[in-house]
């Protein structure tokens, strides 16, 4: 069978279209977790301002109906007409992909939405969009749908209408609400706790920002919650450690900046063996890590051996701890802030530049150094050594109970083929002495 591919076999896909076409290239996938990729690309965005210091409180709220509508107090989403495209900055935010103000470092000096993806994105997997904008005592509003055009293919987050002025206001910042698409999601039910998790995470990581949870929807409506930590990465490590008996009460609290990097550093050990390291780019948690993790865990093994070596808990002969004897135990939220992310795909969960790791091993050696010469922090960093030399001797001890094991099945395994033939001799041995005796007593007596 023969099948011709002309030019005319070439799709391209315009505007939204490819989002819907393949949503997984920009959510992951169009499960439950998907779904609520969405709410955190508009959340993402509103953490952005307040990351930025242009707002101080974002409520989300699911509605009855089964949307979700994301509120900050911000700047608001730019309502001016774009003079290369001719429509608002809210319809180019909704409407184009890789399209926003965080590109260049004027609007947004850290950002977690890079890709200028999210709110599009969005549009063109929701059902409907509308979006409410109050800026200089005046409120907008513009609302998208997917639809089916006239050719019965559904369009992907068109403008109903063009951005219009609704009235006077003296509120301030972007509403937007969106109703995720049911021909899309596998499903389209919000999960309320793992919502509720995810903002008291931004919460800590994001110190004094008013973070706050609502469910209206039918059976649950009245179900709130709200967060706001003063003490930021300290009282999410202790939030951590809350069931568990940590080693020392305050948490060490550490940061500083090497060139455009930002580090914010909690950690507190607990009586436990494990070690729990969450991390953050931009308010992004990246669970598979990347090099920020590698400079971190760099610095703290450095910076604790030299500490042992100084107070004489390690001798000169002595060999340095192991950074997994240090880590026993650990509970750590390292939050760093940086220009020109590369995460490995749009998905964010891990970060690949390379600056991060020196960076953050200059931030942490710098720091973590002056708290531990600081005397009054003497019996925390006693502490902290205390519990890795337990854990360097208890894995040594373990490392000898291996190799003992292994030198006593060589000796029993080895050597079988000796012992198999001492024990054969030994039965002839037997064997002969008992003929010769039956023999002596078959003779009589003489």
């Amino acid at each position: 069978m023969e099948s011709n591919y002309t030019v005319s076999n070439i799709t391209v896909m315009e505007g939204l279209d490819a989002v819907r076409m393949r949503p997984g290239m920009y959510i992951g996938t169009t499960g439950p977790k998907g779904l609520h990729h969405l709410l955190w690309e508009i959340v993402d965005n509103a953490i952005d301002e307040a990351a930025n210091g242009y707002a101080n409180e974002i409520s989300v709220t699911l509605n009855k109906d089964g949307s979700a509508t994301v509120f900050d107090n911000g700047r608001g989403i730019p309502v001016g007409i774009h003079e290369k495209l001719g429509v608002s900055g809210v319809e180019v935010v909704f409407t184009q992909l890789h399209a926003g103000g965080k590109f260049g470092y004027d609007s947004y000096g850290y950002s977690g939405g890079l890709h200028g993806v999210g709110a599009s994105v969005v549009n063109a997997l929701s059902r409907w969009v509308t979006v409410e904008v109050f800026t200089q005592n005046r409120a907008y509003k513009q609302e998208f749908e997917s639809a089916e055009g006239p050719d019965g293919k559904i369009v992907s987050g068109r403008p109903k209408y063009p951005l219009t002025e609704t009235g006077r206001t003296r509120k301030q910042g972007s509403l937007i609400t969106f109703m995720p698409d049911d021909r899309v999601f596998e499903t389209v039910e919000w999960s309320y706790d793992v919502i509720m998790r995810r903002l008291r995470e931004l919460a800590y990581l994001n110190r004094g920002v008013k973070l706050t949870l609502e469910d209206q929807r039918p059976g649950k409506k009245g179900r709130r919650d709200e967060f706001c930590f003063e003490g930021g990465l300290s009282d999410f490590v202790r939030y951590l450690n809350s069931e568990s008996t940590p080693l020392y009460d305050t948490p060490i609290h550490i940061g500083g900046k090497s060139g455009d990097i930002l580090v914010d550093l909690a950690i507190q050990h607990n009586d436990g063996y494990n070690e729990n390291l969450f991390s953050y780019v931009n308010n992004i948690p990246t669970s598979e890590g990347g090099t920020h993790e590698t400079g971190f865990k760099a610095a703290f093994t450095k910076c604790m051996n030299d500490y042992c070596r100084r107070t004489g808990l390690l001798k000169d002969k002595d060999a340095s701890l192991a950074g997994e004897d240090f880590r026993e135990g650990l509970t750590v939220v390292l939050s760093v802030k940086m220009r020109n992310i590369q995460f490995e795909g749009q998905t964010k969960t891990k970060l690949g530049n390379t600056e991060a790791r020196p960076a953050v091993e200059a931030v942490v050696t710098q720091e973590l150094s002056k708290y531990l010469e600081d005397l009054k922090n003497a019996s925390t960093g006693n502490i902290i050594a205390d519990k890795a030399i337990k854990a360097s001797k208890a894995r040594a001890a373990a490392r000898k109970a291996k190799e003992n094991a292994r030198e006593k099945n060589k000796l029993e395994n080895a050597p079988l083929v000796g012992l198999h033939r001492k024990e054969l001799r030994h039965q002839r041995a037997v064997h002969r002495g008992g003929r010769l005796r039956r023999r002596v007593g078959q003779a009589g007596p003489g």
